[in-house]
């Protein structure tokens, strides 16, 4: 059975601003963001297209976890335990031993059901053989149901594109103690003919044993900002996990800032993935 807590809280503001202009956090992870440019600011309006994209999706929360989702879990934290220690290994110059451990890796890769059950999905598709490519995500879905979810996702509300990717932060990980660190980034775009303005914000958090999580929270990284026709606003925050994967998904708070008296509404947030084994993509 899910279990359910309410709480209110602040984003996780990204701290350890350095002389290069980007925090601790987006120094580590820059290279893993892509089609995100200008990382140096941790929010910024900016010049947008006015295409218009997008839709919302993803799964639902899974019910009890199964032996095999169980099995899965133990895993993906087997997985992180050596991707951990072989950057100690190499950080401390015992090259052998990250050697050693990089084989084990590629082994654990090659014989990971969900990494092999996504490349025969992959190749299924590739070769029109749609009824095994089913078979394959049923498979999935038994094992892992949070790794049908992309790590990113981009759904339009009333003109407004909310686009998200995550990433898994191994240095600010501690798999051994059951804390895995999350990072996302979030582009807000609006597509609309009328300014906005995001009031609040509200999350969803489920982790991989089904427990679900609500935080809202006024604004986003301290602001509340104004988001006019044709422009955007970016910022990055992250999430701390109990599990090696889980899920997102929520809303934001709005309105319409040229007339006045005009009512709030909610811009969604489509479901995404967290995930230490990512979902084979790469960008938004």
């Amino acid at each position: 059975m899910h279990t359910l807590s309410v709480k209110a809280f602040t984003d996780l503001r990204l701290s350890g601003r350095g002389s290069s202009g980007f925090t601790d956090l987006e120094l580590e992870t820059r290279r893993q963001w892509l089609n995100c440019r200008n990382l140096g600011r941790t929010s910024r309006i900016i010049a947008c297209s006015s295409e218009r994209n997008g839709n919302s999706g993803g799964e639902s929360p899974s019910s009890s976890p199964s032996l095999s989702t169980s099995s899965f879990l133990s895993r993906s934290q087997t997985y992180a335990l050596l991707k951990q220690q072989m950057d100690v290994a190499a950080k401390s110059e015992d090259y052998k031993e990250a050697a050693r451990i990089r084989d084990s890796l590629k082994l654990f890769e090659d014989e990971e059901p969900v990494l092999r059950l996504r490349k025969l999905i992959k190749e299924a598709v590739a070769d029109e053989r749609f009824e095994d490519a089913a078979k394959h995500r049923d498979e999935l879905k038994e094992i892992a149901p949070h790794s049908l979810l992309k790590c990113s996702s981009d759904t339009t509300t009333l003109g407004i594109r909310v686009q998200v990717r995550s990433v898994y932060i191994e240095g600010r990980s501690q798999p051994s103690r059951g804390q895995y660190f999350f990072a996302y980034r979030i582009r807000i775009t609006n597509n609309s003919d009328r300014p906005v303005q995001l009031l609040r914000r509200h999350w969803i958090i489920t982790d991989a044993n089904g427990k679900i999580e609500n935080f809202w929270g006024t604004g986003v990284i301290g602001e509340q900002p104004v988001i006019l026709p044709g422009t955007g606003f970016e910022y990055s925050s992250a999430c701390p996990l109990s599990t090696p994967s889980g899920r997102m998904e929520g809303d934001f708070e709005m309105k319409h800032i040229d007339r006045v008296g005009s009512p709030t509404f909610n811009v969604a947030i489509a479901p995404f993935c967290l995930s230490i084994i990512g979902d084979g993509t790469d960008s938004i």
